[in-house]
């Protein structure tokens, strides 16, 4: 939600680039696709029409893949309009599990946001995303699922590298793994020049991997060549067949209960 067309000119704004884009990295290989709703002028957007026509087409094209919307603040903090696209029953969406800072912006998600967000996809049989930046939200997170405003199955996205948060290096990606319990699902995301090291540890150690333009814009370290959704994708691929894993397909994930509807 944060990069624009004048930044690349790869980012996917409208819900037919949006639609077309999470087509490719389907046909490609992945599991789940996170996704950003923006208005025509390329500002974010929680209007449930809009999340309604992307899903409606990414449906259609990639049958099988579980779709999880963004009930991100950071633009608009009000619970009803955060928690319109749960409305919609995607199988998945995101839950932050508490607020933070940014390089140049906060994030507000207030305890009874985040309590409105469960229980509302707890009623629309919506599996939240469990987005951590740092240990005290992963701490948050056992909290709610101990008190059941969160239910299994489980799913946690820790994101590493925010100059606010955990750090891209092994101590803190340890530590906060250790926090998480084993029978749940993780999987871990590097933000902008941590993104294909953090990548590359994930799938070392076996977990899941979030990449994608949301995160990261460039193909390199240190800039110089902007990135496609396709190209980030396809490099995780490339990782994959060297450390031999296999892609854990939307079919096999969905069937374990994050489908959101009959298969």
């Amino acid at each position: 939600m944060v990069p624009t067309k004048s930044d690349t000119p790869h980012v996917p704004i409208s819900p037919a680039e949006i639609i077309e884009q999470t087509h490719e990295a389907y046909e490609i290989g992945i599991t789940i696709a996170h996704l950003h709703a923006r208005e025509p002028d390329g500002f974010p957007t929680y209007r449930k029409s809009i999340y309604q026509e992307i899903f409606e087409g990414v449906r259609k094209h990639c049958p099988d893949l579980i779709i999880c919307g963004s009930s991100s603040g950071r633009n608009f903090p009000e619970l009803a309009k955060r928690s319109e696209v749960i409305e919609l029953q995607p199988d998945m969406c995101s839950l932050t599990l508490s607020s933070l800072n940014f390089q140049h912006q906060a994030s507000i998600n207030a305890p009874d946001t985040i309590s409105g967000l469960a229980t509302k996809m707890k009623e629309y049989g919506v599996v939240p995303e469990l987005e951590c930046f740092g240990l005290g939200m992963i701490n948050y997170g056992i909290y709610l699922i101990k008190r059941k405003l969160i239910e299994g199955p489980f799913y946690w996205n820790l994101l590493f590298g925010n100059i606010a948060g955990m750090q891209a290096n092994f101590s803190q990606i340890g530590t906060a793994i250790n926090e998480i319990p084993t029978a749940h699902f993780i999987s871990l995301a590097g933000l902008g020049s941590n993104q294909l090291t953090v990548n590359g540890a994930s799938i070392a150690m076996g977990y899941g991997v979030r990449v994608g333009l949301e995160d990261n814009i460039w193909m390199g370290h240190k800039g110089g060549i902007l990135a496609t959704n396709k190209d980030l994708v396809l490099r995780v691929h490339h990782l994959m067949s060297i450390h031999s894993r296999e892609l854990f397909s939307s079919k096999e994930l969905g069937d374990l209960g994050f489908y959101n509807r009959k298969k």
